[in-house]
């Protein structure tokens, strides 16, 4: 009599238990490099563990929780076959809303949800995410890998992420520190970032212009392909940078909805932000989209960051140690405006003038 089995199985489901064991242990060392004094534990247990005493020098420590993806870019990284930029991605749509408040990037956790596990391809994925909590300053501590056949192609996938961070109750930023007068300084994106993609999508290589990702773009000096997985820039540690150094009463993080709905977000009922387009010039990037498409302005602005990752409102004072500290970082940073009276506007911040 035969020994082999011949009912239904896991395997035959299309779930590689030993393919998934071996994306852990390709992951691992790139989870250690953002290990933190407070991380307890390795890779592999049911929960990360954070030493929470490590938190006793704060009066009253408010911890700040966020979620996110990276939608459909994730689509570009399939078709290109490159997945160690992604995860960069991720931790700067968490952490870098975590720090909004003021709150410093502690841990972050990630799913990455797969058709088929090809365990090198998961593992450059973790690679991405774990450079990313570096730049961030945050400890990666735990995560989950799912295999779903049958509900993804083999080459199908997505990642999401939660973080969690923590701000002293009196050091909160937000619209209460907000004043008249204020500076609005803008933080200069890498491009797309992580917001838009659909639009992007449907623009440059699906509808309207079928745009092949590897063609050299004489405008943006690179391939579609590589202008559009360029990672989001990653501001955690910038915003930090700030605080320690001068005054800061609030920041926003220019993700989906644009610059002026995420600004609006953080300005308090009286006041209003206006932000001079004339400041800066949007990377050539913006330009193509709305050419191929034939995209409005307003409808750009509304979609993309137009060029302005991180905005941060600073007393008139501060300006020019705030615009020192970010230059001496590397970052590209204006004044793009100013906080004003509310006056006859009926939202909390506007766009006027025209991109040079």
């Amino acid at each position: 009599m035969s020994s082999e089995t011949t009912g239904a199985s896991y395997a035959s489901a299309g779930v590689d238990i030993e393919a998934g064991d071996r994306a852990v242990e390709l992951m691992k060392e790139w989870v250690k490099k953002t290990r933190r004094p407070e991380v307890l534990g390795g890779l592999g247990g049911f929960a990360g563990l954070f030493d929470a005493s490590a938190l006793k020098h704060y009066e009253r420590p408010l911890l700040a929780s966020a979620t996110d993806g990276v939608g459909t870019k994730v689509d570009i990284a399939r078709r290109l076959g490159v997945y160690d930029t992604i995860g960069h991605d991720l931790v700067a749509m968490v952490m870098d809303d975590i720090v909004v408040c003021g709150a410093e990037p502690l841990f972050m956790t990630d799913y990455i949800c797969v058709g088929k596990v090809h365990p090198e391809r998961v593992a450059a994925i973790v690679k991405g995410i774990a450079e990313g909590c570096v730049l961030a300053g945050c400890a990666l501590i735990g995560g989950e890998t799912a295999e779903h056949p049958g509900l993804l192609g083999e080459d199908d996938f997505d990642v999401a992420g939660a973080g969690t961070g923590v701000v002293e109750a009196d050091r909160l930023l937000g619209p209460d520190r907000i004043r008249k007068g204020d500076a609005v300084i803008a933080m200069a994106s890498s491009g797309l970032h992580s917001n838009g993609y659909s639009l992007v999508r449907h623009v440059l290589l699906l509808d309207r212009g079928g745009l092949p990702l590897e063609a050299h773009v004489e405008d943006l000096g690179r391939t579609l392909g590589e202008e559009l997985l360029e990672p989001t820039r990653i501001y955690s540690l910038d915003c930090l940078a700030l605080i320690r150094t001068t005054e800061v009463h609030a920041f926003s993080h220019v993700t989906g909805g644009g610059l002026a709905a995420n600004l609006a977000r953080v300005i308090p009922d009286g006041l209003h932000a206006v932000v001079d387009r004339a400041t800066w010039t949007p990377a050539p990037v913006f330009d193509l989209v709305a050419r191929t498409g034939d995209v409005e302005r307003l409808e750009l602005e509304k979609t993309l960051n137009m060029g302005v990752g991180m905005i941060a409102i600073v007393p008139e004072e501060s300006v020019d140690v705030a615009l020192a500290t970010l230059a001496d970082r590397g970052l590209d940073a204006w004044v793009a405006g100013e906080i004003t009276d509310r006056g006859a506007h009926t939202t909390g911040a506007a766009l006027v003038g025209d991109h040079e």
